[in-house]
């Protein structure tokens, strides 16, 4: 059984749709996944609860109860989606080490971008929620001159459900109006994660500077497996990720700074972009995604844990 309190559009929601596909429902019957706040679940004490953990350590909804250790004794076991996740957690709020396993997200099968050809129009994808770094990159692209180079901006917070769209979406008309106002961005808005993962193919760069401390980030491995050249901060584990392939910006809390950083960092690679050396890093990038971030890996992944689990409760 699997416990959910949100809506199924973002990250956490499609990792629990594709684990609900992949893994046999036999297994999932014996246990209680919760992905959300841990306080507001019941537990169920016939079935082996796990907190299947993917949010940052200092979120207000989740910082008091993990405090608290009193409470880490409620679940049977941790999942979480990176070392760096778990080593947060560990080290913050002292959880018990024997009681967390990391297993990383997984992603469907996408289909590889052709190789860029030299002088053919450069196109950057950008998915994420506006909050985690647009005005760094829309900053950015005020700054770059290469006429090729031309911005996709999928952001919105529809992408959390219908109700915190109508709360919080119109904090950010402001920056959507820039985005829709410079002559090298085409702001698009909230698109499902289909979609996305249909048209990735179409792009041949993707480009995000984060300031959030992403535990993963999907739209990442859906980029590299396709064969994107990406570029990114090295902020929370987003070097864990997407390990020796992207560009990696280091971080700078002032903005404009790592605007100009990320847009020498965009020229640059563009410059390159159709040199033999870069095709066959992207090729190489590609396989190494699709072979330890796809869902069969990961199921494998989960049935081992889970069928130990199981098996160690009896």
């Amino acid at each position: 059984m699997i416990i959910k309190n949100q809506s199924p559009k973002g990250g956490t929601e499609l990792q629990l749709g594709f684990l609900t596909k992949h893994v046999d429902k036999s297994l999932l019957d014996q246990v209680q996944i919760c992905t959300s706040i841990p306080d507001k679940v019941p537990l169920d004490p016939n079935k082996i609860n796990i907190l299947w953990q993917k949010n940052s350590w200092d979120q207000p909804n989740l910082y008091p109860w993990f405090k608290n250790k009193a409470n880490h004794h409620k679940y049977d076991w941790y999942v979480f989606n990176s070392h760096w996740n778990h080593e947060k957690f560990r080290m913050m709020f002292g959880l018990p080490h024997h009681k967390c396993i990391v297993i990383k997200n997984g992603i469907e099968e996408i289909q590889k971008s052709k190789p860029y050809e030299k002088e053919k129009p450069i196109k950057i994808i950008h998915q994420n929620t506006p909050w985690r770094g647009l005005s760094v990159l829309l900053g950015a692209m005020q700054l770059v001159k290469n006429p090729l180079i031309s911005l996709d901006v999928y952001s919105s917070t529809e992408i959390y459900g219908k109700d915190f769209y109508k709360q919080n979406d119109h904090n950010y008309t402001e920056l959507y109006k820039q985005a829709e106002e410079l002559p090298n961005v085409n702001y698009i808005g909230y698109k499902p994660n289909e979609y996305i993962r249909e048209h990735i193919k179409d792009y041949n760069m993707y480009v995000y500077p984060s300031i959030f401390e992403e535990t993963s980030c999907i739209s990442l491995l859906e980029s590299m497996a396709a064969g994107l050249y990406c570029i990114t901060t090295n902020y929370g584990a987003l070097f864990e990720t997407g390990a020796e392939f992207p560009m990696y910006i280091a971080y700078d809390n002032n903005y404009r700074n790592l605007a100009e950083k990320f847009a020498y960092g965009i020229e640059a690679s563009a410059a390159m972009l159709h040199e033999p050396t870069i095709q066959e890093h992207l090729t190489t990038q590609s396989s190494y995604t699709k072979k330890y971030y796809n869902w069969n890996k990961q199921a494998s992944s989960w049935t081992r844990f889970l069928q130990g689990a199981i098996n160690a409760k009896k």
